[in-house]
């Protein structure tokens, strides 16, 4: 097997459900540990992604005693400061539903949309993960994705709607981003990395504002890997421990 081929297996097989069982045999799926106490747990899907794709994680949080929903996005596709406003909203209802502040999960780019909210409303945000959020170079990628990716900014130059949004590449809106990235987290953080991702550069997912956690799967695979879990897991049950409660807030207008 050549060396591309095999990374386009490591990368894509666990878009085909390769690793589930071996995270289903493991002692961190099968512990029976209920730590989260009805903590709200938003998980954002990575770039094109949907909340299919994190089924897995979110039927592992509701198992541990968490209430894990979807981001609720459709598409993780599309203009960021949008997303972030409708990622806000979300959190926003599922913190009233549960009484405290929730736990944002983001794989990739929903990693990053999530440190976003995050720099918001922490007065709606317990603790943020990010895992394989190139959070210092979001535009940072690398095999198959760094084609895509030259592909969806050939159509976003050309006017094509929906994908990368021209705003989001230049001019304020790019600006915006980039400044929630950089701003200080005032909430617990959590960023995981792996040198093996063929996707995204793991150096640019090293956030100075959160802890670092190293994992050795790929990018794709982060969804169902045993070690991530394992590294999840004390950080979530420590962020569930310690809430306050929410006061009754508006949604911040999507400027703001």
């Amino acid at each position: 097997m050549g060396e591309r081929l095999r990374l386009l297996v490591r990368e894509f097989g666990p878009v085909l459900g390769v690793g589930r069982r071996a995270l289903h045999r493991h002692p961190i799926w099968t512990d029976g540990t209920a730590e989260g106490r009805g903590t709200g747990v938003v998980v954002v899907p990575g770039f094109g992604g949907a909340d299919a794709s994190t089924a897995v994680l979110r039927r592992w949080l509701t198992g541990r005693g968490y209430t894990a929903v979807g981001a609720g996005l459709g598409l993780n596709l599309g203009c960021t400061a949008d997303l972030v406003h409708r990622l806000e909203r979300r959190v926003a209802d599922l913190a009233r539903a549960t009484g405290r502040p929730v736990v944002l999960v983001g794989h990739s780019r929903g990693g990053w949309i999530g440190r976003l909210v995050a720099v918001r409303r922490p007065d709606l945000v317990a603790g943020v993960v990010m895992m394989g959020s190139p959070v210092l170079d979001p535009l940072d990628a690398r095999g198959v994705a760094l084609a895509v990716l030259r592909v969806l900014l050939g159509l976003s130059r050309i006017g094509v709607q929906g994908v990368l949004d021209h705003g989001c590449l230049h001019g304020t809106c790019r600006a915006a981003t980039e400044a929630g990235l950089a701003a200080p987290l005032r909430t617990p953080a959590l960023a995981v990395y792996s040198r093996d991702d063929g996707v995204v550069g793991w150096r640019s997912c090293r956030d100075p504002e959160a802890e670092w956690v190293e994992v050795h799967s790929s990018h794709t695979g982060m969804g169902t890997d045993p070690e991530l879990y394992a590294a999840l897991a004390p950080h979530l049950a420590a962020w569930a421990g310690g809430h306050g409660v929410v006061a009754e807030t508006r949604d911040r207008d999507p400027a703001g």
